[in-house]
């Protein structure tokens, strides 16, 4: 198995995790509440989903 023979500089290890960087999750607002959601899922607050009631949600 290959070993290092140098140590790697500070520069070239943040060099190679430069895109390691997590990038902001994409919200849609909820077409009946207009609440901000992950897409593609039910709307905790008032269990809408793609224009219908998927779950019942207590007190909506």
């Amino acid at each position: 198995m290959a070993v290092p023979q140098r140590r790697q500089t500070r520069s070239r290890g943040h060099m190679r995790r430069s895109h390691h960087a997590l990038s902001a999750k994409a919200l849609v607002s909820c077409t009946k509440c207009s609440n901000k959601i992950l897409p593609h899922t039910v709307c905790p607050t008032c269990g809408n989903y793609k224009g219908r009631d998927a779950i019942k949600v207590k007190g909506y």
